[in-house]
């Protein structure tokens, strides 16, 4: 299963509780089940013409009061990351993960890759951050870079959580001592599943990474619109939804009023920027009359 998704799916299993897991494991069999019963439905999910947030937007819906949350969140996601040709097979992995996560009290993660561990901790903050408010990303990412330095700059600590021998239960009391109380919660569970799913040998440079991969997700979270007059709640509430179906996020505005813009908006988020403004357009009209004279001048010039 891939890496990213099974972090992913070990955060939505393991908040679970033994009835609620029963019943997600009973319904991602019988999605498993569904889908393979549906020519039309396999049909959708390999289509590689739809892209990974489309497709995962699509399963949404069709389980839309059909599983619970965590079901549904499980199923889109691996819509959304997993190569179009693979997505039906993964919906199958996911039950048998969901089965085996039910009949043993702690998952015995595979060794990975150094990029492949790391993004199977990737996978592990997008189920956490998800129902985080984003304006406590600043101070998770605070917390998990002072815990890399404090590992880095502490030999004693580095060599225990470092110790492919040493026991996981040791390691993980061990941050949990130190961190416990100090730290945000969200932050806690992060560093926990640095140890359990990443590479040992590779803590401290996981946890810069995984410092980096929340400011990216915070990017992503947070529009930064730029309007030129305000905007009112039909309209914030017709953007928010229509930047969620583009990026597969929940997004929080920050709008900006900017006359000079004439008319429309301008939003950036994460390495998007999408500019629907007057002003923008004009500039556009402008470079493109400009690139024709010049092309027709160069043309009358060789005449």
């Amino acid at each position: 299963m891939l890496a990213q998704l099974e972090g992913f799916a070990f955060a939505q299993l393991s908040a679970l509780d033994a009835a609620s897991l029963d019943v997600a494991v009973s319904e991602l069999a019988a999605l498993e089940q569904t889908i393979g019963a549906s020519p039309e439905l396999r049909a959708l999910l390999g289509d590689t013409s739809i892209n990974g947030v489309t497709r995962a937007a699509i399963l949404s819906d069709l389980l839309a009061d059909k599983v619970r949350a965590s079901t549904s969140r499980m199923a889109a996601y691996a819509a959304e990351h997993v190569p179009a040709p693979e997505v039906v097979s993964t919906i199958g992995l996911l039950a048998h993960f969901a089965r085996l996560t039910r009949v043993n009290a702690t998952v015995d993660f595979a060794s990975l890759s150094l990029l492949e561990a790391r993004r199977r901790v990737n996978g592990f903050a997008d189920a956490l951050l998800a129902s985080v408010d984003v304006a406590n990303f600043a101070s998770i990412e605070s917390e998990l870079f002072e815990w890399a330095r404090v590992i880095e700059h502490h030999d004693d600590l580095r060599r225990l959580l470092v110790d492919l021998d040493a026991p996981l239960e040791v390691r993980l009391g061990t941050s949990e001592e130190l961190l416990a109380g100090r730290v945000n919660a969200t932050t806690l569970a992060l560093a926990r599943f640095v140890i359990i799913g990443g590479r040992p040998r590779d803590v401290v440079g996981t946890l810069d990474a995984l410092v980096i991969y929340v400011a990216a997700l915070r990017d992503w979270r947070v529009a930064r619109v730029h309007s030129a007059r305000a905007l009112d709640e039909e309209s914030r509430r017709e953007l928010v939804s229509s930047l969620t179906a583009l990026t597969g996020k929940s997004v929080e505005l920050q709008v900006d009023e900017d006359e000079r813009l004439l008319g429309g908006v301008l939003v950036e988020i994460g390495d998007l920027r999408l500019d629907a403004t007057t002003l923008g357009r004009l500039g556009a009209l402008r470079e493109s009359v400009t690139s024709s004279h010049f092309f027709e001048s160069a043309l009358t010039s060789n005449d």
